[in-house]
């Protein structure tokens, strides 16, 4: 059953909570109209949300905080975190509010959040709004991720406006809104494990898993069985970002999510030519959060989660948890890279080859993506569509050496030549949302052009499809990419 605006299943279960967990604050609208630049019907359908154009401007308010939706009980969530390595005692829902949660006919609850929607109680002196070009970023991106089968929060639709606010420069307001089953991060438990206050602790951890982990309810303690299926699910979730070169730029711990979502895309990064250091983030000075280290912040992050939930549990069991980490994460991303090489398990042998080559592209400064992907190509018994592949790398000789340990790998497996290749495409995208190609969205949307949107939107709902008529996104960028900089700035 579809459903307008009006006759959504509306609640707040969140707002059920003391409000020592949240501040109720209305959105504040633009002082201009409000426009809708694009709705996302893909994630319309978790709610059962039906889009008509002729109701776009009623969309547009409802989204820019003009208008509410009934039984709406608007909120900023209050948590802290640990930021660059440091603990910051408050942050909270600076820009952001929660609405309120819609039911699916599926019974599925989301929570629909406005992101750019004014100042809270906790702006810290912030302006509380976010421009186009970040909304751009994040609303693409959120979808990109989606379509490569990463845990997401989800982009609903973005609304814009002639609001000037400025960052480096002069810049326009808009609001991204954004779904999720929940925004509740590491950083909400933390704050009040810092205050001291553990009675907030064991509620939030009991609505958590009320609403999200039933499953946990019964264990003989539901609170290390919680940090338990948070650790497993933020190991896999990196691996995830691992094996398809995304860099999330900022994992600070109030950016983590408690059910292991990708959640708050800043200056975020696909990882283009492959170079392991890769950092996304212009602002990240020392490298904290390059591509290399994510799996290790992972770490960490859950640590302060863990440090944060000692009240609920004993700290050697918390340790032990925190020890599977590592090994759980392996497991994970060396299976996915075995995947991407094309087949279907790992081993010792595997493993070997897939750093062989990831040390040879980063010597040659091969495209991720596109190499990966060409190895379809790649027959066991023949030479005769090597040329491609080879065509990859500067230097042929070394990869040469490692076609001929990769063919003999192939032979040991069931696979024919044509079911590695389809596996191997289904599991390596041919398309990733380059920053170019996020840079000319947003150049065309500054001048009311919001088509782009919709093309990128086409090949990252499905980037596993040859979507032949998008093939120059698969090429290498252009010249003036180089000058793109990215950073916490939005």
């Amino acid at each position: 059953m579809k459903h307008t605006l009006e006759s959504l299943n509306f609640s707040n279960s969140f707002a059920e909570l003391p409000d020592s967990f949240y501040s109720l604050v209305a959105p504040t609208p633009f002082d201009t109209r409000a426009q809708l630049i694009h709705f996302n019907m893909a994630a319309g359908k978790l709610i059962d949300l039906d889009y008509d154009h002729q109701h776009a401007q009623f969309i547009a308010d409802i989204f820019s905080g003009k208008s509410t939706l009934k039984k709406s009980k608007p909120l900023a969530m209050l948590y802290a975190g640990h930021q660059f390595g440091h603990y910051v005692p408050q942050l909270g829902d600076g820009r952001a509010i929660m609405l309120g949660e819609a039911t699916s006919s599926k019974g599925d609850r989301w929570e629909i959040q406005l992101k750019g929607s004014g100042q809270t109680p906790y702006s810290r002196n912030g302006d509380g709004r976010a421009v186009l070009r970040s909304s751009i970023r994040e609303y693409l991106c959120s979808e990109a991720m989606f379509g490569l089968g990463i845990p997401t929060t989800r982009a609903l639709c973005l609304v814009g406006s002639k609001d000037e606010v400025y960052r480096e420069q002069v810049e326009t307001a808009t609001m991204l809104t954004r779904l999720a089953q929940s925004h509740v991060r590491f950083g909400s438990f933390e704050i009040f494990y810092y205050r001291n206050q553990h009675d907030d602790i064991r509620i939030l951890a009991d609505y958590i898993i009320k609403h999200h982990y039933p499953d946990l309810a019964s264990q003989d303690n539901p609170y290390l069985a919680l940090l338990e299926v948070v650790t497993q699910r933020t190991a896999r979730l990196i691996a995830q970002w691992q094996a398809t070169g995304f860099s999330h730029g900022v994992m600070n711990s109030d950016n983590m999510s408690i059910l292991g979502l990708t959640l708050d895309y800043g200056p975020f990064g696909f990882m283009e030519d492959y170079n392991p250091g890769y950092i996304c983030n212009h602002s990240d000075h020392e490298g904290r959060y390059a591509f290399n280290k994510q799996p290790e912040i992972g770490l960490f992050n859950l640590s302060c989660l863990a440090q944060a939930l000692l009240p609920l549990m004993e700290v050697d069991s918390a340790k032990e948890v925190l020890a599977s980490y590592q090994s759980q994460f392996l497991s994970h991303y060396h299976l996915l890279m075995a995947n991407k090489l094309g087949f279907s398990k790992t081993s010792d042998e595997i493993q070997a080859l897939q750093n062989q080559l990831l040390s040879i592209m980063q010597n040659n400064q091969n495209d991720y993506t596109n190499t990966f992907r060409a190895l379809c190509r790649v027959s066991k018994s023949t030479t005769s569509n090597e040329e491609y592949f080879l065509s990859l790398f500067k230097n042929s000789d070394e990869v040469t050496e490692w076609l001929g340990r990769y063919k003999h790998l192939l032979n040991n497996t069931n696979k024919t030549d044509k079911e590695r290749c389809n596996f191997i495409l289904g599991v390596n995208p041919k398309y990733i949302l380059r920053n170019y190609m996020a840079q000319v969205a947003i150049k065309k949307a500054e001048n009311d052009d919001f088509s782009e949107i919709d093309n990128l939107l086409k090949i990252l709902h499905n980037p596993f499809a040859e979507h032949v008529e998008y093939n120059h996104y698969t090429g290498p960028a252009p010249a003036w990419a180089d000058d793109i900089q990215v950073s916490c700035s939005s």
